[in-house]
């Protein structure tokens, strides 16, 4: 017989990144389920605004407060205001995250950290205080939001996938220590396909796939906070897939890749349509100047 899904209304869960793209329509959908959510972001403005969008009169617990998910201080005080506003923290959503794009040989090193702070420090910073509340009261849900180029690793975002690969990583081992230290805390990690965000914009077209929908990745979230499910895949095909190869020769796999065109997802980027977001990343660390110009490696050396 399965499980009855559990009851999330009136639990209390904050989301980090949560003004734009996946974090804000994660933020509506845990509104939909009678939830109390504060959302965090580096643009503060523009998170006062969604939480105003999303909540409005008739849910008025849906709350905006200032996060830079790579400073300690700043995250410890986001956690702190939540639990003031809106009681004993039951979710973290590790969301935040940049998707700068480009070859590695050309990728400046500001870019680079910039990357590791936000996506995965970022992941490491919200596991470790969230825990330390967490752990006391022996209940609460952490969710990291990864991506399939946690798996498959992706060219043109190479950085992009360490990280994400870390995250992974990250969230396996850290559960496992949950389990050895007896603590009934759930950790989930979610990998979705290309969503139609601004981090996603601008993408190369593979084969067979299309890209998500915000609303997908937020429904996958609320299901896995249901049902405890760990390893979250956008769509769920998406796994199939991922096993299939790691079944498959690695010639006989990277051949079907690039005959889908798997390989060029983050290879064939519109720089144009992604111009905004580039900028805009390069100014998500408020510790970090934005990176130089950076000459680039020709396509091919020469003799």
């Amino acid at each position: 017989m399965a499980k009855q899904p559990r009851i999330l209304a009136g639990q209390t869960v904050a989301i980090t990144g949560g003004a734009r793209g996946i974090g804000r329509a994660t933020a509506q959908a845990f509104v939909r389920q009678g939830m109390r959510v504060a959302i965090g972001d580096v643009d503060l403005q523009t998170a006062q605004q969604t939480a105003k969008e999303i909540g409005g009169p008739t849910h008025p617990s849906t709350i905006a407060l200032e996060l830079d998910v790579t400073d300690r201080e700043s995250f410890s005080r986001f956690l702190d205001g939540v639990e003031e506003q809106l009681g004993p923290l039951d979710v973290l959503v590790n969301n935040a995250g940049i998707m700068p794009l480009g070859r590695f040989v050309d990728e400046d090193d500001l870019t680079t950290r910039r990357m590791i702070d936000i996506n995965l420090h970022g992941v490491i910073l919200g596991m470790k205080l969230a825990l330390a509340l967490m752990v006391p009261r022996d209940r609460g849900h952490i969710v990291n939001i990864a991506s399939q180029a946690g798996k498959f690793g992706s060219p043109g975002g190479a950085t992009y996938s360490a990280t994400k690969h870390a995250v992974v990583g990250l969230s396996e081992a850290v559960r496992g220590e949950l389990r050895l230290m007896g603590a009934h805390i759930d950790l989930s990690y979610v990998m979705p396909y290309v969503v139609n965000t601004e981090l996603g914009g601008g993408l190369g077209e593979a084969r067979g796939l299309r890209n998500l929908e915000p609303s997908e990745v937020a429904d996958a979230i609320v299901e896995a906070l249901q049902h405890g499910t760990v390893e979250v895949w956008v769509p769920k095909s998406a796994k199939r897939t991922y096993q299939l190869g790691t079944l498959l020769p690695r010639s006989l796999a990277e051949g079907l890749g690039r005959a889908i065109k798997a390989d060029r997802v983050l290879a064939d980027v519109d720089v144009t349509a992604r111009r905004d977001y580039e900028l805009r990343a390069a100014q998500s660390e408020p510790g970090l100047p934005p990176a130089p110009e950076q000459a680039q490696i020709p396509e091919r050396a020469t003799q």
